[in-house]
């Protein structure tokens, strides 16, 4: 069992670098980016006439443009781009460009660690510049490079997918390309191994920040709902599964099928009309109240639990009745089984052959569906969320997946894919714990 846990854990590096990497292939390869986004809104700005100071598409220049690119390194090959994200090529964190005058004159403002700002004055001399610094520009590691017209044009080529040497030629003669440019920049590692998953793109937020504010809502729900599903499915289907076609479990069958054939989200619309608009049980939106903050304590648990109620019923009803179902009919399965009729046989209590042998092998196949239920604890549900306006992960999964926000559609896939991957091990050293018959050597 040790070499089988040793083993996994060393492959789970290469399985998520491999989901990682033909996600960020597929962000890079899909349309739709931020990019793509400006420069859409930037023609119809300009089909709609719009040019007043009002409309921020017109209002988006060729640096800006180059600075969002520059941000999510749309500027480099994806491999390179992928080996930055991860954090173990450095990448130019910081940068200062400027144009060069008719007097060949430049001058850069550069920002040190310390967040003090100088002025550069650089003078170029055909392809070499002449500049004096202060001695932490080089400290820091700063660094100067020119981008002459054709460079320019080149990498504005690129983003407007423009192949024809001629047009490249002309672009590099046009007002936005036609003069020199000084740039100072400065690499370092940063990326997920250093921590940091970047900004989002929407919201202009650090990533980081934004899954962990979601998280706790999700956990919150996800934990009881599956705490819920289990405490009651697996008792129930014992019973059912010992009172088969009786009245108890045609009744409990009953409600368990119609709870199965309902889509949460659809019991959520229902519950919200009835029991939150027209008897007014329930509140009607969100986790808390407005004025939480300053509730005392038991105010508060009263204020969340009456939010809990509706958008936890609806986590637990499709979980629900599956899980007593697949109790009930597992464990059917094991009593009808050659070694209970023997236990029994032998003068073991119906029961007690029931509860020490049927029982253990009928939750195995609970056991071996944890990774999935692990990674939906945090995910949570899109659609409940939507309905209950819960700002939960689920919900800012889907929200990034929308916005074509790539850091942000990245983290949340690396948090799932880590809880899938850690669900699975975990998933099997569980049936290999209950089932004696299950060896990894």
């Amino acid at each position: 069992m040790r070499k089988y846990v040793i083993r996994r854990l060393l492959l789970m590096p290469v399985t998520l670098i491999g989901i990682t990497f033909v996600v960020f292939c597929l962000t890079r390869m899909v349309p739709g980016g931020p990019v793509d986004r400006i420069l859409q809104e930037q023609a119809i700005g300009a089909l709609c006439g719009e040019h007043s100071s009002g409309s921020s598409g017109a209002m988006v220049s060729e640096p800006d443009i180059e600075r969002l690119e520059e941000i999510f390194n749309l500027q480099e090959p994806v491999w390179l781009a992928y080996l930055q994200w991860l954090g173990i090529r450095r990448r130019e964190v910081e940068i200062a460009k400027a144009e060069f005058g008719d007097d060949d004159m430049a001058q850069l403002i550069v920002t040190s660690l310390s967040g003090n700002s100088s002025v550069i004055e650089v003078h170029r001399e055909g392809n070499t510049v002449n500049y004096k610094t202060e001695p932490w520009f080089e400290e820091e590691g700063w660094r100067i490079r020119l981008e002459d017209p054709m460079h320019r044009a080149e990498r504005r080529a690129r983003r407007l997918g423009v192949t024809d040497s001629a047009a490249i030629s002309e672009m590099a003669k046009s007002p936005a390309c036609s003069r020199w440019r000084v740039v100072a920049y400065r690499k370092a590692y940063d990326g997920l191994l250093q921590g940091c998953l970047g900004r989002s793109y929407k919201y202009n937020e650090p990533v980081a920040d934004m899954m962990l504010e979601r998280l706790p809502v999700s956990l919150y729900l996800g934990i009881l709902g599956v705490l819920i599903a289990y405490l009651v499915s697996i008792p129930l289907g014992v019973c059912k599964a010992l009172n088969h076609n009786g009245i108890f479990d045609g009744v409990s069958s009953l409600f368990i099928f119609v709870g199965y054939a309902v889509p949460g989200f659809a019991l959520g619309a229902v519950l919200l009309v009835y029991l939150g608009a027209r008897l007014e049980w329930f509140p009607l939106y969100g986790l808390t109240s407005p004025d939480f903050a300053t509730m005392s304590w038991g105010d508060k648990i009263k204020d969340l639990a009456s939010h809990t109620v509706l958008p936890l019923s609806c986590y637990v009803v499709s979980s629900f009745a599956m899980i007593t179902m697949m109790m009930k009919n597992n464990l059917m399965g094991h009593i009808s089984a050659d070694y209970v009729r023997t236990a029994v046989a032998k003068g073991v209590p119906f029961r007690s052959a029931v509860w020490r042998h049927a029982f253990r092998n009928s939750i195995i196949p609970l056991a071996s569906t944890l990774g999935t239920t692990l990674c939906g604890v945090v995910a949570g549900s899109l659609l409940i969320e939507r309905v209950f306006d819960i700002q939960g992960f689920g919900l800012l999964s889907f929200q990034a997946l929308m916005d074509k926000d790539y850091s942000l559609i990245m983290g949340t896939l690396l948090l799932n894919s880590v809880l899938i991957v850690v669900g699975n091990l975990v998933s099997d050293i569980l049936v290999a714990f209950i089932d004696p018959r299950i060896r990894f050597d």
